[in-house]
């Protein structure tokens, strides 16, 4: 009985050394993981829609609205540009074939998408993933905000981005989110 009672001591102190360091490590990283995810968003705002110069948050009270009807959207902000609105950052998740995707749409004040970039997701390699790549995110650039977005294997028209071999479910995850974004948009947002 004494040696079990030595072996689960010895296990009780291994265990509570290696939260303290967990805990202390987290401590420690956390602030700079949130820095680099400030700015990643950042860099993010500035590419999907270049004319902004500045970046505000949409009043609190109007995103709350807004969320109350589309909960997968985290975020949006206002673009300015020489003290006018030029666009809107719209931030949100979509459900993809490897999990949630993070993603960012660019709308500009002149009904067209700017771009999307893709923050976060867990899609599968060389078929899913497909969605950061630049021939997949540029077929979204310059579509018209009038209209629901389709997928196709060879886009033609203000209303069609190139679909994905493959990864029919990443493809149509990217859609439904942009698609909730421009009702959003044509809704809430366009004055």
């Amino acid at each position: 009985m004494n040696e079990t009672v030595k072996l689960a001591l010895i296990l009780f102190l291994i265990t509570a050394i290696s939260a303290t360091v967990l805990a202390v490590s987290n401590d420690i990283t956390a602030p700079k993981i949130a820095e680099a995810d400030a700015l990643k968003d950042e860099n993010a705002k500035r590419e999907i829609l270049p004319d902004g110069e500045e970046f505000k948050p949409l009043d609190e009270g109007k995103l709350k609205a807004i969320q109350s009807s589309h909960s997968n959207i985290s975020e949006i902000y206002e673009a300015y540009s020489s003290g006018h609105i030029v666009g809107y950052t719209i931030k949100m998740t979509t459900n993809g074939y490897g999990g949630e995707i993070e993603f960012m749409i660019g709308v500009s004040t002149e009904g067209r998408i700017m771009g999307i970039n893709i923050l976060n997701h867990g899609e599968t390699p060389g078929l899913g993933a497909n969605i950061t790549k630049a021939y997949f995110t540029n077929s979204f650039k310059n579509k018209s905000t009038d209209g629901e977005i389709t997928a196709s294997k060879e886009p033609s028209g203000d209303t069609e981005v190139q679909a994905l071999t493959s990864a029919t479910r990443s493809t149509d995850a990217i859609l439904d989110g942009v698609n909730t974004a421009l009702k959003v948009y044509n809704e809430e947002l366009a004055n």
